[in-house]
């Protein structure tokens, strides 16, 4: 596995790097590369982090696996390349952002364009088998994604953390609400959707506290 991190969350997540977890997890992510079809492609693993440099995060969304189905996963929670058919959580994701907004739904899955405004898109897991959710979880990646979760909550002031589902929920514990933003909601998949994902308002919940700091609000 090629560890090409965008340098300020090198510098962040160095130590991380060198620990005996990562080490291994390294060489289970490569022997299932060799093995298996893995999601994303190998030089899409850390995208969340490459496009949403430390300095420029504004607002965090986590998630949980990679997707798992072909063409899907490119390294952003819950965004899908343009021209793939829109999997049911982001179908509802962008029925609550036209809701909230009163913009058009987006056409495109593909959410880079939130990346690159300071939106980091952070599964918990950051590769998965083909076709075999969870795959991929509880052999490293979380301890390394929490780790990138604290080197926000410490470093930054006035970051919106948005928390979908009981998974994302219980991250909670690593942020400092006493500097960050909180939004916390059930998960946009449809089996809980209209049990209060559909509503939330997160999308201009986001942009108001963004606005009351003097931060760039999202264009979302």
């Amino acid at each position: 596995m090629d560890v090409n991190i965008e340098p300020q969350w090198k510098k962040v997540l160095q130590q991380e790097l060198h620990k005996p977890y990562f080490q291994q997890l390294t060489e289970f992510v490569k022997t299932e590369y060799h093995t298996h079809p893995v999601y994303p492609k190998g030089n899409e693993i850390f995208s969340a982090l490459n496009l949403c440099p430390l300095n420029k995060v504004k607002v965090v969304i986590l998630g949980q696996d990679p997707y798992h189905g072909p063409n899907q996963a490119h390294g952003l929670c819950f965004s899908v390349r343009e021209g793939i058919a829109f999997p049911p959580s982001l179908r509802n994701i962008f029925k609550e952002l036209q809701a909230d907004t009163g913009k058009p739904a987006p056409t495109n899955g593909d959410l880079t364009h939130w990346a690159k405004q300071g939106v980091l898109l952070l599964n918990a897991t950051l590769t998965v088998r083909a076709h075999e959710a969870g795959s991929h979880q509880n052999k490293g990646w979380e301890t390394f994604t929490d780790a990138a979760i604290k080197a926000v909550s410490e470093t930054k002031n006035n970051v919106v953390f948005i928390l979908w589902g009981a998974y994302a929920q219980k991250k909670g514990a690593l942020i400092d609400r006493s500097k960050h933003f909180v939004l916390e909601s059930v998960h946009p998949s449809p089996l809980s959707a209209s049990r209060g994902f559909f509503g939330n308002n997160h999308f201009s919940k986001t942009n108001s506290f963004l606005i009351s700091k003097r931060i760039e609000p999202i264009a979302w």
